[in-house]
């Protein structure tokens, strides 16, 4: 049996409607299965031991189980999102906020994350070719997170953190692929080493965009 997310709830129960709480209490519990089997692997019988619902009240507040998978996934990036702001809100330098990121993914703090880890690489590998619209939520997040990153850099420059010539997306996205990248070597070869040396290139990348102090 697939462990519960004890991440904090986001929206809180207090504020929907019945039919609404029903609905949230679906996304939350099923938004772990997903996250560890997928679309494909989640079959309705997943769906209602981890509600202790029916197939009835499942489909009745949602039409199939692919739009379940949808808010299931908007949920877990939800997650990952509350965690990372948190930290970047907690930093001083635009440095330290780029940093959070390699830190938060390389990590015993990325247990914080959804049960199953980084709902983005998932939802990615398994909709590439199977499920598109899963896979353009997939596409949205990755740019969402450009942009967040983006913004940073483009402040760090501001602020003089950062060199002015720095190409602000090509340093963002490739922040993204270095850490989405590393999470795979590392299931895959069930190696830390490995994507300690891509992490180790995530912060050097950081690092070269920073103005040099005159000595």
């Amino acid at each position: 049996m697939i462990a519960k997310c004890r991440t904090t709830i986001i929206i809180s129960m207090k504020e929907l409607s019945k039919s609404e709480r029903t609905r949230q209490f679906i996304i939350e519990s099923t938004a772990p299965v997903f996250n560890v089997k997928g679309l494909a692997g989640t079959s309705l019988s997943d769906l209602t031991e981890a509600t202790n619902l029916t197939k009835g009240s499942i489909y009745g507040n949602f039409e199939d189980k692919e739009a379940v998978a949808l808010a299931a996934f908007d949920y877990n990036w939800a997650l990952v999102k509350k965690i990372i702001t948190e930290k970047v809100q907690a930093c001083k330098t635009h440095k330290e906020m780029l940093l959070v990121y390699a830190g938060i993914y390389n990590s015993t703090e990325n247990s914080l994350f959804p049960v199953g880890g980084c709902p983005l690489l998932n939802t990615t590998v398994e909709a590439d070719d199977t499920h598109d619209v899963l896979r353009k939520k997939a596409a949205d997040a990755i740019l969402s997170w450009k942009k967040n990153l983006a913004t940073i850099i483009k402040k760090g420059i501001a602020a003089k953190e950062f060199r002015a010539d720095v190409d602000v997306n090509k340093i963002a996205f490739s922040m993204i692929a270095l850490i989405e990248g590393a999470i795979l070597v590392n299931r895959a070869t069930k190696n830390r080493t490995y994507s300690d040396l891509i992490f180790e290139s995530l912060e050097d990348l950081i690092t070269g965009i920073e103005v040099k102090k005159k000595s």
